[in-house]
């Protein structure tokens, strides 16, 4: 499993997000609080509260999460 942090910012950005999700063969899932949601469903993301970061958890092997890592690259928040 890979986990790291984005910032979806507009409705563009949430739409690459889910795009790039969809091409993975694999179980994506976007953490906001207490909310987890499909990272393939526009409609579940939409509900999230995205004003701030939200979690970013690949389900599959260490060369799942750096292809799902390398297509979002740009929706990244840098870790501290």
């Amino acid at each position: 499993m890979t986990e790291f942090r984005v910032s979806l910012h507009s409705v563009s950005e949430v739409k690459q997000f889910v795009t790039a999700a969809s091409l993975m063969a694999v179980d994506i899932d976007v953490i906001s609080g207490r909310y987890t949601v499909d990272a393939k469903s526009i409609l579940g993301l939409c509900s999230l509260d995205l004003d701030k970061p939200v979690a970013v958890r690949v389900y599959g092997d260490a060369s799942d999460g750096e292809t799902f890592r390398e297509r979002v690259r740009a929706l990244i928040v840098p870790e501290t």
